[in-house]
């Protein structure tokens, strides 16, 4: 199936599968109804990108081999409607991974949190040791140049498994689709309540994913997670589990260090929930021949995945981190892990409210308590991204409630934030923003560069 269209290839997922098959000798043709950065300049430089937006069914010839079809489009897309008239073989994001990697053994990392994280500490950890292997991750990694690679000749496949929907016309979760050898589940905090309305509804889909691992093959999870423990025990597959908890640490002069048998590393990352990533990434990479001693050896210099506790900068008495934590379980488990790191320091975190379950009036009750480890507390939200979503308006009151923080502040102006951030006195605070998004255009670098000067 080397002739292949792709319809909404501006994905951010999408433009990167585009690109690997591109890379891997394949005729890739796509479109899309809008095209935004990076994707547009990625797809660009590998002459990917379409020569209008917009859909248009003549691009669906007979002569394809396959459709791969995106999320961003949908049911009715004039496109996909014409390669079923035709019966082309028509793929969702998942299958078609799938579909590239049945010869190969498979290593699916799931989770409501940490996937992209321990994704990538396996790849760093393959990669130092020049073992080879294909792999899709959700973010940019340091030393690789696309988050999807697909070849003829490597043993494994690394998968970062994601829980939400397949594509417009097949509403299975993502990561039921990989079929696993080797399946991670870092922890189970419910998610995306607009397609799993209840949490044991949530649940069931990390159950069905374990059980879609094959025969003698194995299952590593976070016993620190009780409701992920009690699920996985009682997985009753001819399986190997294998369960991870802390590795032994101590914080000095802001640096972690881990302590493994064959001695003590600096590790460039921190923060509990990282160290629970560590671990898991750490029985994959046994799984894969690695052994401990290489392991730590390697990990020793990974720096993290993009926006994941991302450095934006720092002097000598501020530091000022990114990070994607939007969910309840990561917003805590971001905060927790800066004021643990930097304890004399006074920590300001700004959250924005952006996805759907966080703006969702019945699901912000779950945020109670996860800015507990903040000394300041901002929350951001933009009244036009509700009503873009078609959702019912929250108040100012209804956010602080849920919080349940009679000082948190509470913002729904992104530019009054930003002036409030800049009136601060910087010297011993550090700052964390936390979003899906943007803070609806702040310029993070700018914002550093004025705060640290």
């Amino acid at each position: 199936m080397k002739n292949v269209h792709f319809i909404a290839i501006g994905g951010s997922a999408m433009h990167n599968l585009a690109i690997a098959l591109c890379k891997k000798g394949y005729h890739v043709s796509g479109s899309d109804d809008e095209i935004f950065e990076p994707s547009k300049s990625r797809l660009a430089k590998y002459n990917l990108l379409p020569a209008k937006e917009g859909w248009d069914e003549n691009l669906i010839q007979p002569e394809l081999d396959a459709v791969i079809l995106g999320m961003h489009a949908r049911a009715d897309n004039p496109e996909l409607l014409k390669a079923q008239q035709l019966g082309i073989k028509v793929f969702s994001y998942p299958e078609y991974l799938y579909e590239q990697s049945k010869d190969k053994i498979r290593v699916v990392i799931g989770g409501s949190h940490g996937k992209t994280t321990i994704t990538a500490m396996v790849l760093h950890v393959l990669n130092y040791h020049n073992v080879e292997c294909d792999y899709m991750v959700g973010a940019q990694l340091e030393g690789f140049d696309v988050m999807v690679k697909l070849t003829e000749s490597a043993p494994y496949i690394i998968l970062e498994g994601d829980e939400y929907l397949t594509s417009p016309i097949d509403r299975r979760p993502k990561f039921h689709l990989y079929m696993p050898d080797i399946a991670l589940i870092s922890g189970i905090a419910w998610d995306h309540i607009n397609v799993f309305p209840t949490f044991e509804n949530y649940v069931e889909q990390f159950r069905i994913f374990a059980n879609l691992i094959s025969d003698n093959g194995a299952l590593i999870y976070c016993e620190e997670d009780d409701v992920l423990k009690k699920m996985c025990e009682g997985i009753e597959k001819n399986i190997d589990k294998i369960p991870y908890t802390f590795p032994e640490y101590k914080i000095c002069n802001g640096i972690t260090y881990v302590y493994s048998e064959t001695g003590i590393f600096p590790l460039r990352i921190f923060g509990k929930h990282n160290l629970l990533n560590l671990n898991g990434a750490r029985y994959i990479c046994n799984k894969l021949g690695i052994n401990d001693e290489k392991y730590f050896e390697a990990i020793s210099s990974f720096a993290g995945a993009s926006k994941r506790l991302e450095l934006v900068k720092k002097n000598d008495y501020t530091n000022i981190y990114k990070d994607f934590a939007h969910s309840p379980s990561k917003l805590i488990a971001t905060t927790q892990a800066v004021k643990e790191q930097f304890p004399e320091r006074h920590l300001v975190a700004c959250i924005e409210l952006h996805t759907f379950s966080s703006l969702t009036a019945e699901f912000l009750n779950e945020y109670k308590g996860t800015m507990k480890y903040a000394d300041t507390a901002c929350v951001y939200f933009n009244p036009h991204t509700i009503e873009h979503k078609k959702l019912p308006p929250i108040t100012k009151e209804q956010v602080q409630k849920a919080f349940d923080r009679k000082d948190i502040l509470v913002y729904t102006d992104s530019n009054v934030l930003v002036n409030d951030l800049l009136k601060l006195n910087w010297e011993k605070r550090n700052l964390l923003l936390m979003s899906s998004g943007n803070f609806d255009g702040i310029n993070f670098p700018d914002l550093a560069d004025k705060i640290i000067s």
